[in-house]
């Protein structure tokens, strides 16, 4: 049985704002991040699972929430850098504000958050949903076959990118990739394995060890 986990990155000080980041925007993590990030770590420490390698999203604030991970991480994993776990590319829509967004391409907007049927990315410059999940769901399942079946892989990505990636891992149809909301900053989302082709999620969005409350601008 192998166990992919999935990380949210840090909360950024653009998540703060209510901007999209998407790909090419960046933003630095806020103070606080780093002790979010440091206990989610120290629950991954402390429930003992031994890691067998770190794969992480290049983009800056994944990078920084993984090497910020990666001491508390038992088995002492390797980490590696896949560009199919950036987040979604938003053309024009990266650095907006959310409510800038909404006034202005609602449509797209109802698309992105809720429903991917209405989304047609190529408006804006922007990725398809369809190519999103197929680039996240290549990469997952090309390092799993590179570990044995036993393995604990994490994953560090983005809010978009995780939730497109899992459905398309569980097989999720295109018009309910949304229904069940985002995920959070500092999150985990645990699917197993045994085949590489069919995944069962046994965690979701996961926040419980983290000691600030959640807000509205934490999950996307």
């Amino acid at each position: 049985m192998t166990k992919v986990y999935f990380v949210r990155h840090g909360k950024t000080e653009w998540n703060l704002e209510g901007r999209y980041q998407g790909a090419n925007g960046d933003s630095n993590l806020l103070p606080e991040s780093y002790s979010q990030i440091s206990q989610l770590g120290q629950y991954l420490k402390t429930s003992k699972i031994k890691f067998n390698h770190v794969y992480a999203s290049p983009i800056k604030r994944a990078r920084q929430t993984a090497l910020g991970l990666w001491p508390y991480l038992n088995g002492n994993p390797n980490l590696s850098l896949r560009s199919g776990l950036k987040e979604f590319a938003l053309g024009s829509w990266e650095g907006q504000s959310f409510e800038w967004v909404k006034d202005k391409y609602p449509i797209l907007y109802e698309g992105f958050r809720y429903n991917p049927q209405l989304w047609d990315g190529s408006k804006i410059g922007a990725e398809s949903f369809e190519s999103v999940m197929q680039r996240f769901g290549d990469t997952v399942k090309l390092a799993v076959n590179n570990h044995d079946n036993d393995a604990n892989l994490l994953f560090i990505s983005h809010g978009a990118a995780i939730t497109a990636g899992i459905g398309s891992l569980l097989g999720t149809p295109l018009a309910d990739i949304r229904a069940r909301g985002g995920i959070s900053n500092t999150s985990l989302t645990v699917l197993e394995t045994t085949d590489n082709q069919i995944f069962t999620e046994i965690v979701r969005n996961q926040t419980n060890y983290l000691t600030a409350e959640q807000t509205a601008n934490d999950t996307i």
